[in-house]
Parts: structure tokens; C-alpha cells; sequence
């Protein structure tokens, strides 16, 4: 269920905040780790970034939880984002 009076928790938020700082990783550090470039882990973090299905795997992977977790976690704030866009449409009748 999205929550109506925040924007729901982006999955870079989640990631720094849940992840990287308990395990006293730097971006850099996790970047490396991971293959990635220090800017898509950057990206990521800071919302610029989405998580995409591939990515989903790779942290599911690093972390030991799911793909689903992440994947929720960037779908439930993409559908906030468009709602917050969103014109109703006429019913069809």
C-alpha cells in the first residue's frame, strides 16, 4: 500500500541507509565490490537512478535478501511519482 502523506522510501535511500552505513561501506568500496562504477552507485543512492531487474539481482545477491524486496521498493515510488502526475480519465461508459 503506497503511503498518502510521504513519498514512499526510494530503493537508493534503502540501500545507504540499511546496508551500506551498518556494514560501514563506502560507496566506493561497495562500487568496486560490485563491478559497478562509483556513479551508478552514486545514482543510485541518491534517487537520480532507478533499480532495474538486473540490479535487483546483484544487491539481492550482495545483501542475502530478494530481488522482490528491491523491486518493490522502486515500484512502489515510481507509481507514487505518476500519481502525483496523474489526471484522472473519464470512466468509459
Amino acid at each position: 500500500m503506497l503511503p498518502k502523506n510521504r513519498k514512499p522510501t526510494h530503493p537508493g535511500e534503502m540501500l545507504l541507509e540499511e546496508f551500506l552505513k551498518p556494514l560501514n561501506l563506502t560507496q566506493q568500496s561497495f562500487a568496486k565490490h560490485m563491478g559497478w562504477t562509483y556513479a551508478k552507485v552514486n545514482e543510485i543512492v541518491n534517487g537520480k537512478r532507478g533499480v532495474s531487474p538486473e540490479v535487483a539481482l546483484s544487491l539481492a545477491d550482495a545483501f542475502s535478501n530478494t530481488p522482490q524486496f528491491w523491486m518493490n521498493l522502486q515500484s512502489q515510488h515510481d507509481l507514487w511519482v505518476a500519481l502525483q502526475e496523474h489526471k484522472e480519465k473519464k470512466k468509459v461508459s
